[in-house]
Order: structure tokens, then sequence, then C-alpha cells
């Protein structure tokens, strides 16, 4: 399951407040939707937490958000391993502060023995930008003769992806009312069912999640086949 954790900033303008305090508010919905997750049995919840654009905002509110996300991942631990979820990052590294590699490094390592579900935080993540990562990385085997480019098919290409660890995705969430992928994990949802919720994140709640989830359930999954 994916999930676009989007409106933080139209939630707060709504209300007269600065962009960062939706950002505050949009984070008490995260353990509503692991605990969602986890009642209806879903084993990997990924979401987006920055984009590869996101870049292009006020230097601020990206300076908020990497503070937000640090002491997220450092101030939750335990709740994380009450739950018994994995915790993991994917996405590029040469941009992020230490101070937050750190801390989700070490969520990492203290919840690796959890299996009730793996949650991935995608961080400096674009689904163009690792296709474009793992082109680079296979066209250097293929240089050094570790990697023959006939031999190259969805299984190899997936191999060299960041999120090539993960499932394909099933049911894709994007809260908030928009309705497109933002370049969100473009090569695992390729059969994605996508749903958009209306409602912005911060007052995205367990519920609409299991309504999310009910509406997935009514879809007919063809994969291509004729009906």
């Amino acid at each position: 399951m994916a999930l676009v954790m989007d409106g933080n900033g139209r939630w707060a303008a709504k209300r007269g407040r600065p962009r960062v305090e939706g950002h505050e508010a949009g984070q008490v919905g995260v353990f509503e939707t692991i605990d969602a997750a986890i009642a209806v049995g879903v084993p990997f919840l990924t979401v987006y937490a920055f984009s590869t654009e996101n870049w292009k905002r006020e230097s601020e509110e990206i300076r908020r958000l990497m503070g937000l996300m640090e002491g997220f991942a450092g101030g939750r631990l335990r709740e994380f391993v009450e739950r018994g979820v994995r915790v993991q990052r994917r996405g590029r590294t040469r941009n992020l502060p230490p101070t937050l590699l750190k801390a989700l490094e070490h969520a990492e390592r203290v919840t690796a023995h959890c299996s009730t579900l793996t949650y991935t935080v995608c961080i400096d993540h674009g689904g163009q930008a690792e296709l474009v990562d793992a082109a680079r990385a296979m066209a250097r085997q293929a240089r050094e003769g570790l990697l023959d480019a006939e031999d190259i098919d969805e299984s190899t290409l997936t191999r060299f992806l960041d999120t090539g660890s993960l499932p394909a995705v099933d049911l894709f969430i994007r809260p908030g009312g928009e309705q497109r992928l933002s370049n969100f994990l473009l090569w695992h949802s390729a059969y994605a069912e996508l749903v958009f919720p209306q409602q912005l994140w911060p007052d995205f709640t367990r519920h609409h999640f299991w309504q999310a989830v009910q509406t997935y359930a009514t879809r007919a999954r063809r994969f291509g086949q004729a009906t």
C-alpha cells in the first residue's frame, strides 16, 4: 500500500496558520493510519514524506520539515516497537541532514526484528529520479562487463531500484482531493488501484483509510487480461 500525505499546507492556510503547523498536525495521522493498516492485515505501507521536487520549497519550511521528521523518527520508537512495526527509509541521501539520517538509521536498527508491518518512509524520493539512478547503475555495470544489456528485463531493473525490495503497490491512496501520482513509486504502481479521498491529510483518520480499503475491495483487478 502506498500513501501520499497531501494537504498539510492547505490545511494550515484554511486556518490562517503557517504551513509548518499543517505538517505538525499531519504527524498525528501517521499512527492512525498504521493502526488501521495493521487492523486489516496490510504487510507493507509506504509513505511519501518528501519528494525530489520538494527541495524547491522555501528553505525555512524545508528546515522545519527535516526537523519534524528527525524528531518523529527518534521520538516514537517505542510506539513502533510496541506495534511490531519495522521502519525503513528509501530515497536519495546526499542532500539530507546527517542528524536526520542518523535518526532514521537508528530507527531501522531498533525495529529490524519487527514483523507485523513494514513502514517505509520515502524521503528525497522521485519515481523518475529513481529510474534514472537505476539506469546509470546498470550502464556502469554493463561498461564494466558485469551486466549484459541483452539480459536486462523488468526483474533486472527492479533490483537496481532504491525501492526494489518493496512489493508492487496494490492500493495507492492520496488524501487531499488531488488526483495524480506526483512521481511517487512509479515503477511499483503500474497496476495499482488508485483512490483519492477528499480529506486533507491532517483530517484523514483510520475510518477514511478503511473506506479506501473498502473501495479497493470493490475493484476488479485484471492486470491487462480481458474481461
